[in-house]
């Protein structure tokens, strides 16, 4: 098995960062079958495989601010008001992904993109490991 650990810079806002490219990158010397595991190992972050660009990335964080408000009513208090909602979020968006990949490409529908869903402000860094177990 080979694994990695990467740092990706998110910011101080929500975001679905497209982890596609990285992914790709890290397969490029990868000629064979086998899985893909993406590993956020984060309490408040998790990965989603959808479209990007079209507005489904929007729509995600829409929802999940719909799901999980930014509010006082969360028993976990510490960070930013309405933070105990992140803490939640891994439970609905897991933190981990597993793709399939054929002849070292990820076996990806058309507009699916691995991406990594955080919405908490206060962590603008975070590390995503990737790891191939060959088929």
């Amino acid at each position: 098995m080979r694994s990695e650990e990467f740092e990706i810079r998110t910011g101080g806002e929500e975001v679905v960062h497209d982890l596609t490219p990285l992914c790709e990158r890290f397969l490029s010397d990868v000629d064979g079958d086998g899985l893909l595991n993406v590993w956020v190992p984060h309490a408040t972050a998790g990965l989603a495989v959808l479209e990007t660009g079209a507005g489904s990335d929007d729509d995600l964080l829409a929802a999940l601010r719909e799901l999980l408000p930014a509010d006082g009513r969360w028993r976990h208090r510490h960070g930013t008001p309405g933070h105990g909602r992140d803490h939640v979020l891994p439970a609905l968006v897991p933190p981990y992904a597993t793709i399939p990949v054929l002849g070292g490409v990820l076996a990806l529908g058309t507009w699916q993109s691995v991406c990594l869903v955080d919405t908490n402000v206060d962590n603008p860094v975070r590390r995503v490991r990737l790891s191939f177990l060959s088929g």
